[in-house]
Parts: C-alpha cells; structure tokens; sequence
C-alpha cells in the first residue's frame, strides 16, 4: 500500500482545468468548466466548499451585501429554489446556501478538499501549469484558474509575546469549528474594522467583561438587518431575472439605489433629511444619497460629520465617545462597516474601550495584554485584524510562469494585470476577482460569475480555434494599470490607510488596485476585449 501511494504521489494528474479554491467563484468556475465538457477539478484547503464563509464562523458574522444580490445568478432553478431568511445572511445561512449549491451540482466530486497549492509553475515547452499541492501530489492542467480569493489570508498576531499567552486566543478569519463559550470570561477584542465591530456586540451579551482594543476608529452605519417577509420573497423570485440584469450592469453589481445627485446641489435641511431616513433605514443607503461623497472632499465631510454626530448621540460617555469617533481620514475611503448594536455596546458596564493610539498595546503576556499603561488580564483574546487582501492569497503559492519569473518579482510593487483577469508572462493562468478589477466595490458573486464566463468563453475561443495559449501583451497590462491608477486618483480611496492599499500589512507596497469605474463599465470592457479578438493578448 505505501509504495502504490507514493507512486500516486509522483504521477502527476492530467487535467484540462485546474481550479485554486472552491469559495463561490471556484465553485461556479467548476460548474462552467464541466459544462464545456472540460476535464475539470479544483483543489480547497478547507474541508468543504464556501471559501472565506467557511472559515468566517465568528460571533455575529454577516454579509454587509443583500442576501438577494449576494447569490448566483446563472441558475433560475437555484433562484427559485434557495429562499432567504434575512435582508443581510449570516454565515451559518450563507455556508448553507454554498453547501445547497455544491450539492444540487454534485460538484465534491470534483473538488479535493483539506489540499493546498504550493507551487504553481508553467512550462512553456509544454503550455501546461504544473501544480504541487501540500500532500505531495502534482497536477498539470493547460489552465490554471486561480480562485484563491481577496479575503482568504488572515493577517497572523504580530504583537510580541502571542505565543506565550496561555489562555485561548482565536483568529477571527479562522474561527475554531466548535462553540467558544464567553460566559464569565474576560475577553480581549483587538481591531475594529468589519470583523470586530460585528464580534463586539455579540461578546459584550455574554461576558463579564470584555475590553475592545481600538486602534483607527471605523465609521460604522446601522444595518437594521430584518426578516424578509414571504410575500417580498415571492415577489423578488417574480422578478429575478429583471433584477439581475440591472444589477450586472449596474456601480456595485446590486440593486441598491445609485443618484447623480451632487450633495451641495440640495439644501442643507433637504440634505440632512436625506441622511437621516438613510440612518433610520439601514444598510449601505447611504452611498446612494449623493453622487460625489467619495469625489468631493468637502461633500465628503458633510456626510461624515454627520454620521459623528449620531455616535455622539448614542455613546453615553463623552470621552468614550470622542475616542470612538472617526477623523483625519474621509468616511467610506475605508471598507463601509454595518452594525447591529455596536455603539450601543459601549454603554454596557462590562465594555471597556482601550485606545491604542493613546495607549498601544506592548506585548500580549502569559495572562494578558500589557499597554504603556499597565497589563490587562484576560481569558479569551480574539484578534480580529483583518486579512493579506487582493494579492496576499496568490502571493502566499510560490507561482513561476515563462522562463521560472516569480509572481512576487512581478508584483513586488503591488498586484499588476490586464483587467484584473490575466498577467503578462503568466499565460493561460486566469485571476477570478482579484486585483485590479472592481474587487472589493462590487458585488463579489456577480463579479464572480462574470470573471468565469469571460474566462471560459477565452478558453473556448482557444480550442476551437487551435490556439494552445493566451497571454496579455506588456503594453496592455500597463495600459490597464495606468487607467485603473488614473480614475482611483480621482477619488478619495487612496488616501485612507486602509487594507484596500495594503496599509495594513507591514512592509506591502501602498497602491490602489482597484478599478472604481463600476461593475457595468468593467463588464462593457472585458466584453469589448473578447469581441476585438484578443488584440491585446498574445494568442500561441
């Protein structure tokens, strides 16, 4: 038996397609890819399908999209059959809705599961990728697809002395599979972008005591996450297909309402009545009050005193308050938070604020966190610090496309592409939403299911016409990068530290690798390649 395995381990598989991950976008790629009669498979590192909301399994984790938008679109039968229970999912419901898909695909037949890619390298005599994965076992596929993801990385506790701590501490990004119990403990919560902001109000309920170790104030709007009633439900399935379309050719890939509305073009009473049916209704309304909150500095400033004020109005205590508050940086340059309760948590006697611009944090000890100002003793620390996005999932496998070229070399000053689909010297490896594309701005499964159609229609242009391999021309990629850094120049994004321009990961280069140009006018450009014939690609 060992020497048939290692023999299996040795002999590489041969696949027409090889897919790197089975979040939504690696799922639908394998979907595509059988249905083009393609011999087709995918590799995950986790043990089941869902990507990111796999292992997203934190108290009160949740979609900031719609449950309605964020869900396939190439299936009306899967449509009609998967009903939502939310305006806004949690996880336990979105794994479920991935897990239905799988199963009504049949795609785990496909799909090696607990598998990491290591290497991943062409060889350009052949025009195959050769793929390693961690168990030994090696691929080679004429297509590489790599849906790896933008948030699939989480960033590891850097603080000194993590690992010396001896209570638990857990990775929000990679939440232990079984019930962690808060009750009577003394939890440490240290970041406050998305993740934290929806772990705290959930914890603060259960603990007796929890500090919240803040570092950059985050600007975080109501979500008012509701039920959706049965006959809304009914008449959203009526009406799919309609609301698709509009949603594919819409800013964000959704249907949330957009205007062209200048925000000095109204009144000041008109603009603050706006804003506060936008606070009082939820979710993201607010990005679709005025067209130049993210162009207009001061417009900007408009909105984001005003969102100041509501978190006065709120938090009981003055000074906590105030360090709550967010400044020096413009309101949605950073990822839009949405909460159920958070502000509200910092008026519980168990919740204390800790600020690490005041006061940053030193070392994690044996018992706890120790600050310029003493040592906070805890049970539980949950490091809720983001993730390596865009580029850092890629980055993590050792990937050399023509003449052994690493992809760390390539993109050693910030991920690099033609559309955000393709890279230069890389040919026939397909990127599924990653960066340089609407990324982060759009609907990810839209996004998603766009990126795998445009690369399965290529690979369908390159068989049926003779070609063995496709690849960006240099002048190209260069071109579409100085578009995507010329109209992000326009806008407010980069100015924000944010993990959209790599801030916070040490030492990672500070671009803006994101096409703001909306989810319509990227899908019209990719369509406008395709129909050129591939003029900006070298066809073999």
């Amino acid at each position: 038996m060992k020497q048939s395995s290692d023999r299996a381990a040795t002999t590489p598989r041969r696949l027409d397609a090889l897919i790197i991950g089975a979040g939504f976008g690696g799922m639908y790629a394998l979907h595509r890819a059988r249905g083009m009669g393609l011999n087709a498979h995918a590799i995950e590192t986790g043990d089941d399908v869902g990507g990111t909301w796999y292992w997203n399994r934190y108290p009160g984790a949740r979609c900031d999209v719609m449950s309605i938008d964020y869900s396939y679109s190439f299936s009306d039968e899967i449509q009609q059959e998967w009903t939502w229970s939310e305006q806004f999912a949690a996880q336990p419901e979105i794994l479920a809705y991935a897990r239905f898909v799988a199963d009504k695909l049949d795609l785990r037949r496909d799909i090696s599961f607990g598998t990491r890619a290591t290497a991943v390298e062409y060889d350009e005599d052949a025009a195959l990728w050769r793929i390693t994965t961690d168990d030994g076992t090696t691929f080679e596929a004429s297509y590489c697809l790599m849906a790896t993801g933008p948030l699939s990385v989480p960033k590891q506790v850097d603080i000194p002395g993590a690992d010396r701590f001896g209570g638990d501490l857990y990775l929000s990004g990679k939440w232990p599979h079984h019930p962690v119990d808060f009750a009577g403990k003394r939890v440490a919560v240290i970041g406050t972008g998305s993740s934290g902001i929806q772990i705290v109000p959930v914890v603060a309920e259960q603990a007796a005591q929890l500090y919240v170790y803040q570092r950059t104030p985050s600007f975080t709007l109501p979500m008012r996450n509701r039920e959706l009633a049965p006959d809304f439900i009914a008449h959203i399935k009526k009406y799919y297909s309609d609301l698709r379309a509009s949603a594919r050719h819409s800013l964000t890939g959704g249907v949330r309402p957009i205007t062209y509305r200048p925000l000095f073009s109204v009144s000041p009473a008109e603009r603050d009545e706006l804003m506060e049916g936008a606070w009082q209704y939820g979710g993201l309304a607010f990005l679709g009050l005025f067209s130049d909150i993210l162009t207009n500095r001061e417009a900007n400033e408009v909105v984001a005193e005003f969102v100041r004020g509501k978190i006065a109005e709120v938090v009981e205590d003055p000074d906590t308050a105030r360090r709550l508050t967010p400044r020096g940086y413009p309101i949605f340059a950073r990822r839009p938070c949405l909460d159920t309760g958070y502000y509200e948590a910092f008026n519980r006697d168990n919740v204390t604020l800790m600020d690490c611009l005041e006061h940053p944090i030193v070392e994690i000890t044996e018992k706890g966190i120790r600050t310029d100002q003493g040592e906070v003793e805890v049970d539980i620390i949950i490091a809720a610090i983001g993730y390596d996005a865009l580029t850092g999932a890629m980055l993590s496998i050792d990937v050399k496309g023509k003449d052994g070229r690493s992809l760390k070399d390539k993109w050693a000053e910030g991920g690099r592409s033609h559309l955000g689909l393709m890279i230069e010297g890389f040919p026939n490896l397909f990127v599924i939403a990653g960066p340089n594309g609407p990324s982060a701005l759009a609907n990810f499964i839209l996004l998603n299911e766009q990126n795998v159609d445009w690369v399965c229609d290529c690979i369908a242009h390159l068989r049926a016409n003779g070609f063995r391999s496709i690849e960006p021309r240099l002048e190209a990629e260069e071109d579409w990068m100085t578009k995507v850094r010329e109209l992000g120049s326009r806008s407010l994004y980069p100015t924000a530290n944010t993990w959209y321009t790599g801030a916070n990961v040490p030492g990672k280069p500070r671009t803006f690798p994101v096409y703001i140009g909306g989810l319509g006018r990227y899908r019209e450009i990719c369509s406008e390649a395709a129909a050129g014939g591939y003029r900006d690609f070298k066809l073999l």
